[in-house]
């Protein structure tokens, strides 16, 4: 059986869409059928257009649709990727979350497999924080969390963060140690797939 996965992410500056990339190629490579969505933007241009970033990963985002509560219901997996937002997730990914209480009570988000990343423009800007917070929601929906956990060298080599892969950026944007964080990526992404269709099977 092949795993369905949904990658659902928020990014203002484009650190989250670039792992998120880097998530698909690595599920697809492992036999995953991918859907790869991103979350309503809340921002008004006006603050989107402040930041060149900003705009520039908007402007390059549209081809990418944005997640539904159906994608939920289609996957048997999930990735999901937020940067910080002192020390908490993005108030985008929070909303679509807030939104999903139909499907919560009826019982349709339990059981489904989980894994998530956060990235910071510092080492120490939350990324855990985030990260532990998409779990606080999974646990409510009954989700089955898989963490990078310490059993890939290349979460040592990423920072060594075992709840998920986190990134931090430099002054204009570049992932610092992006070849390492791209190897812990594919690794937690590996291993959230094997194991979830090692249970479908």
């Amino acid at each position: 059986m092949t795993t369905k996965l949904l990658i659902a992410y928020y990014s203002s500056t484009g650190t989250g869409t670039q792992m998120v990339k880097w998530a698909k190629e690595a599920a697809e490579a492992n036999g995953a059928e991918v859907r790869l969505r991103k979350v309503h933007e809340l921002a008004p241009d006006i603050a989107i257009d402040s930041n060149p970033l900003w705009r520039k990963n908007v402007d390059a985002s549209t081809d990418i649709p944005e997640v539904t509560s159906d994608d939920l219901l289609w996957a048997d997996a999930y990735i999901f990727s937020s940067p910080s937002r002192f020390g908490v997730m993005a108030s985008q990914l929070k909303q679509f979350f807030d939104l999903q209480g139909g499907l919560w009570a009826q019982g349709k988000l339990a059981n489904k497999f989980v894994t998530a990343f956060s990235s910071a423009q510092n080492p120490n800007g939350g990324q855990e924080q985030v990260i532990q917070g998409i779990y606080t929601v999974m646990q409510h929906w009954g989700a089955i969390i898989v963490p990078a956990g310490y059993v890939n060298p290349s979460t040592f080599a990423a920072g060594g963060n075992p709840y998920g892969t986190s990134a931090s950026i430099d002054g204009e944007g570049n992932i610092l140690k992006a070849d390492e964080v791209k190897a812990a990526i594919q690794d937690q992404t590996k291993r959230l797939v094997d194991v979830t269709t090692k249970f479908l099977g």
